[in-house]
């Protein structure tokens, strides 16, 4: 894959400006953007960034990250707080994102998301309110392991890591989740899947793919 210098500035306005042009691609009166990657690729600031942009354009915009939606501690830690494999397959609520997150906003949904359901902290439901996105609005989530579950995003961003920068800017006390991401380039080929690719190792220096939709 071929990767072209760029700045975040330069990034995020090409982005914002492809989503101005899009329309959903099952009749849904909102549009869904997916930014992928793992912690370490701060997948939370390039969503705000790109969140900003397009409500300079006019957009409503809601964003939703994916650790609001962690199922319960009995359910990630049953087989350890440190297994990878249920990080991969059993951390995420991926059920209560269809259902709250992606069901009201198909065509002739409600429009009301939840923008979180749990708080790992307390180990409790959050009871945060829905917000209500209007038509011509656009969601956009963000999170790690986003890719491969079929969700109706029109527009999908990999913020790349390679294993080396992945390991240096992932904690100490989180590479146990290392062979986690090894499983999902492996079998979800984030990079083939994405409709736009971007490597972060220096994030200063980051480079794309340019828009593959």
């Amino acid at each position: 894959m071929r990767l072209e210098p760029i700045t975040w500035e330069r990034l995020t306005d090409a982005l914002a400006g492809h989503a101005a042009k899009l329309t959903a691609q099952d009749g849904s009166p909102w549009l869904r953007i997916g930014v992928d990657g793992a912690p370490a690729a701060r997948t939370g600031e390039a969503a705000e960034a790109l969140a900003e942009a397009l409500r300079a354009r006019g957009r409503a915009v809601l964003v939703v990250g994916t650790g609001g939606f962690l199922r319960p501690a009995s359910l990630r830690y049953e087989y350890g707080r440190r297994d990878p494999e249920a990080y991969f397959g059993g951390w995420f609520d991926v059920g209560a994102l269809w259902r709250e997150v992606f069901g009201p906003l198909e065509a002739g949904g409600s429009g009301r998301v939840l923008p979180d359901l749990w708080d790992p902290a307390t180990d409790r439901a959050t009871r945060s309110a829905p917000v209500e996105l209007p038509p011509g609005g656009v969601l956009v989530v963000h999170g790690p392991l986003l890719l491969g579950h079929w969700f109706p995003f029109d527009l999908t961003v990999h913020l790349r890591l390679s294993p080396g920068a992945l390991r240096r800017r992932t904690p100490e006390g989180e590479h146990w989740t290392l062979p986690a991401f090894a499983r999902y380039e492996e079998e979800v080929d984030p990079d083939g899947a994405a409709d736009v690719v971007v490597r972060a190792d220096d994030p200063r220096r980051p480079a794309w793919s340019g828009i593959r939709s």
